[in-house]
């Protein structure tokens, strides 16, 4: 990278422009008033603008200096003002003998004041004038604004005489940090000098403490807009945590406080040091370049690294693939290395500042400092020695350390410092902070394999206390990632996907965090059972163990399942697993996403299912682990992911199961579980007639009878009773299911391989998500279905309304009154992020899964409308659906339908089963045959034994 004091040269030549302008009134006598004058200075300076911006933007891709190309728009933007303001002032408003007031400095604040520009960034100005406001004064305001707007700029800006400035400066916070970075451009530099004197002054002179608690305020508030994880994967790169913003705000404090107009200077006053301010000026540069292209890149001041921009980004910064690491996951995980970078060093500054200030026994971190500078000093309290540790004293509850060599001393106690932490519950010291950092390099493999190091780990991750807080404090100074290589090689990793919300260190350490809140029983709204379960394990640290690996082989070419299980048989030894153990939580790793597929995926109801699941598992301790594993890990994924509905399933698998590994499935044969099930409905419908009853019960398979809950049952009894009573065959039933966050639908229609089809369509067009549907035929040609679509609306009776009217939907359609309408999305045409996304369609099927049906397992690039499409297709096949299982996982979904032939029986055909792949591949690209000339034929199922 060159200089970061580039001559600009090459970018716009001012003088050039001046006498091109100065020209163009040479037909007017000098005068420039003239419009046709006007629009034609107008063309000159936008021909300037974009061969400058132009310039600037190759620059960047040769030199890739973000802070240089910063630089060069707010060189080019100077050049630019300087030359209207030159042509205003000697060819529109010219005065030959001004007074004291017709003076003027045109002044850059904000973050232009710093010198930096980004592509698309504001323009702030503020006109400074000695006296009011004059005549002269406002015309060439005016004519500056008016043409900068013109030119395409967004123009923030103030006219303020110096006392203005400075009285506002003192109530406004946001001005005067304006002020604090005011750049002289152009006009009378006394002005300004003059101002920036009285500023100093006046304002900012015993106001530090004032100044520093608000900013930090600000930047509290502007984290909690944007998300309070700088491990987000869609980040903000100007205004979210770590990012630019926070740069700036480091600096304004540094600036007001110790009165230096540069970061070399905070080296020389010893508030940073040398290898500190590079990290500053590294991060500064990589966040710059990051803005500069990606407002290059969209054409407007976009400020959010989206997925649609993110893999562009990494080719123009020139990150390459490696082995299983994208491009653009490289590129994010620079990234997410350099947010790191900037919390660390708002640590550094804010130890710093508080080695002037006694301590607050309030004081809790940063908002610690916030309060202190708020309330000024308070008495101080006498360092304590920690009981049972040696060179570690307790100050206002904040742990800190007798001598800087104590790590040096024994590197041990780079782990003891957290579990004091954690044990007492005390905050770090940002001084302790510091010294971490610096003394990483201490731990090598001498204290990775040390016994004592690991017990004091494993102390940490199956803490009863706060886990998540002191992990997160371990990574967030460096300590995790060095005592466990490899969990230092997941840090600061995104997965390029629309599913994960966080980094993988991120998500693992949030994981553990959730598993201890399942445990304390702080969770068990959103799952009970996995809550009560946890009270009743053999083994609690093998959860937690696990709970901190199940990832962490992301990154590699190998399945991360199978990868992390031989990391956990190499690091559990080490953190003093015996061989059983260390057995346990390999195998729940490699088998960590099963619960969640199987549950998802899968017809719960078909024994098969259960059968090979329970093989799977083996044990009924493995199967609560997996169970509370599975929980964690979904609802550390990012809000909302974990819902009432996934929970539903994955109870369902759980309950199915258990009974197999506990010795308990073969107390009731299925001939006994049909009677019993017909027994219990029969004695819920005693208003009913005994005819009615006996000729309900023929009226249904098997299968129906061993796969339907008790309260879904008999709300399909009164349904079909309710539609005989009154000769109709076609009748519905919405029931809001607020736990589980869906809305069940339940259709009665006449059988067709085409209904499930028309169903799926009136959802697509209506809004509705179906997650789940369950097929079921009676013995006299009638359609039973049951379609699980995703709750919307926060009231039972609305979501209650919302249900009936795609119902109403349902039975215009079959009725002939109404049309679906075609699916928007087609090949080619996936909207919005998923643009940025690139998912190969897959088409599986299998006989093994299912004894009675053929399992068709559809994957691909979600889009509207796909579920109708692939619906219709396997309807033009001539096959029954028995069952359909929708999951969606960020960008991808996995849709997975149990399907019979006409006949009842599996698809054994070679050469049917390749048509069924070729047409559903072809429906996920949008591409549907229909034939409108298909039989209309009844579903035939066969009869379970």
């Amino acid at each position: 990278m060159t200089s970061t004091q580039d001559d600009h040269s090459g970018l716009i030549d001012a003088d050039a422009l001046r006498a091109r302008l100065t020209a163009l009134t040479e037909a007017t006598d000098g005068e420039g008033s003239d419009p046709k004058v006007r629009n034609a200075v107008l063309g000159e300076l936008k021909t300037a603008v974009r061969d400058a911006r132009k310039i600037a933007e190759d620059k960047l891709a040769d030199d890739g200096g973000g802070l240089l190309c910063a630089q060069r728009l707010s060189f080019i933007q100077d050049e630019i003002i300087r030359v209207i303001y030159d042509f205003a002032l000697y060819h529109i408003y010219r005065i030959k003998n001004p007074s004291a007031a017709e003076r003027m400095s045109v002044v850059a604040v904000g973050g232009y004041g710093r010198g930096t520009l980004a592509p698309g960034s504001d323009i702030d100005l503020l006109f400074v004038l000695p006296y009011k406001q004059t005549p002269w004064g406002e015309q060439i305001v005016e004519y500056i604004l008016y043409m900068l707007w013109d030119l395409g700029f967004k123009v923030g800006h103030a006219t303020r005489n110096i006392d203005e400035c400075i009285r506002l400066s003192k109530t406004d916070m946001t001005i005067r940090t304006a002020i604090l970075e005011a750049r002289h451009i152009w006009g009378d530099e006394d002005l300004f000098e003059n101002l920036v004197a009285r500023f100093q002054k006046e304002v900012v002179e015993g106001t530090s403490s004032e100044f520093i608690a608000a900013k930090l305020q600000e930047r509290d508030e502007r984290h909690r807009r944007q998300g309070t994880s700088r491990y987000l994967v869609e980040p903000n790169i100007k205004e979210g945590k770590g990012g630019l913003r926070d740069l700036n705000t480091l600096f304004w404090i540094a600036k007001y406080h110790y009165q230096v107009s540069s970061q070399s200077e905070l080296v020389k006053i010893g508030v940073l040091k040398r290898a500190e301010r590079t990290r500053f000026r590294r991060a500064e540069d990589f966040l710059w370049a990051v803005r500069c292209h990606l407002h290059f890149l969209t054409g407007r001041p976009e400020e959010r690294l989206s997925f649609d921009v993110q893999r562009e980004i990494a080719v123009r910064l020139g990150y390459t693939q490696h082995p299983g690491m994208k491009d653009v996951e490289r590129f994010m995980k620079h990234y997410f290395l350099i947010a790191k970078e900037v919390g660390d060093l708002t640590r550094i500054l804010c130890a710093a500042l508080e080695d002037e200030h006694v301590k607050d026994p309030r004081g809790r971190g940063i908002s610690g400092i916030m309060r202190r500078f708020r309330v000024g000093r308070s008495d101080n309290t006498a360092p304590q020695p920690v009981k049972g540790a040696p060179g570690f004293v307790v100050e206002n509850n904040r742990l800190s350390v007798t001598a800087d060599t104590i790590f040096e001393t024994d590197p041990v106690n780079l782990l003891r410092v957290f579990q004091l932490a954690d044990k007492y519950d005390y905050n770090m010291h940002p001084r302790l902070t510091r010294l971490i950092r610096h003394s990483l390099k201490l731990i090598n493999n001498d204290v990775r394999k040390d016994p004592e190091a690991n017990r004091l780990f494993l102390s940490v991750l199956t803490s009863r206390n706060h886990p998540e807080k002191i992990l997160r404090k371990m990574n967030e100074t460096g300590v995790l990632g060095r005592f466990v290589p490899e969990f230092g090689k997941v840090v600061a990793m995104m997965q390029f996907n629309m599913y994960h919300h966080y980094t993988v260190d991120e998500h693992l350490i949030r994981s553990i965090g959730v598993l201890a809140e399942i445990e304390r029983g702080d969770s068990g709204e959103d799952h009970p059972l996995s809550t009560d379960l946890i009270r009743t394990l053999q083994n609690r640290k093998l959860l937690y163990v696990t709970m901190f690996l199940h990832d962490i082989a992301k990154g590699r070419p190998e399945d991360h399942s199978i990868a992390g299980a031989k990391v956990a048989r190499k690091l559990c030894p080490r953190f003093g697993l015996n061989d059983a153990e260390t057995e346990t939580v390999a195998w729940l790793i490699e088998h960590h996403l099963d619960m969640s597929t199987i549950a998802q995926s899968r017809d719960l109801s078909d024994r098969r299912t259960i059968t090979d699941f329970a093989h799977t598992v083996q044990s009924h301790e493995r199967l609560k682990l997996l169970l509370i594993l599975t929980v964690a890990d979904i609802r550390a994924v990012g809000p909302g992911v974990f819902n009432g509905w996934k929970g539903q399933l994955l109870r369902t698998l759980y309950y199915a199961t258990e009974p197999h590994l506990t010795g308990g499935h073969s107390k009731m044969s299925h001939g006994q579980a049909i009677t019993q099930a017909k027994e219990e409905l029969v004695s819920r419908l005693g208003h009913w007639t005994d005819k009615d009853r006996k000729a309900y019960l023929n009226r249904h398979y098997p299968a129906y009878w061993l796969r339907t809950e008790p309260d879904r049952l008999e709300t399909h009894a009164e349904l079909l009773h309710k539609a005989d009573k009154n000769g109709e065959q076609l009748s519905f039933d919405v029931t809001p299911r607020a736990f589980e966050g869906v809305t069940e639908l339940t259709i009665l229609a006449q059988d067709h391989p085409r209904l499930l089809s028309v169903i799926a369509g009136a959802c697509y067009s209506t809004g509705a998500n179906i997650v789940d549907a369950q097929i079921d035929t009676t013995t006299d040609g009638f359609a039973l279905d049951t379609i699980f679509i995703g709750r919307e609306l926060p009231g039972d009776d609305d979501e209650r309304r919302r249900g009936e009217r795609i119902t109403a939907l349902i039975e215009r359609t079959l009725r002939g009154d109404e049309q679906i309408p075609e699916p928007v999305a087609k090949k080619g045409s996936v909207r919005g992020r998923m643009k940025a996304f690139k998912v190969a369609s897959e088409v599986l099927l299998n006989n093994t899964l299912s004894d009675d049906y053929t399992v068709l397992e559809v994957s691909g690039l979600d889009r509207p409308g796909l579920l109708y499409d692939l619906t219709r297709s396997i309807a033009t096949l001539n096959l029954n659906i028995g069952s359909a299982h929708i999951s969606t996982f960020g960008e991808k979904v996995v849709d997975v339908f149990y399907v019979t032939d006409l006949t009842g029986q599996k698809i054994a055909n070679i050469g049917r089963q390749e048509i069924i792949r070729e047409r559903l591949s072809a429906a996920v690209e949008g591409q549907v045959e229909l034939d409108p000339a298909a039989p209309v034929a009844r579903k035939v199922r066969r009869q379970a034994s």
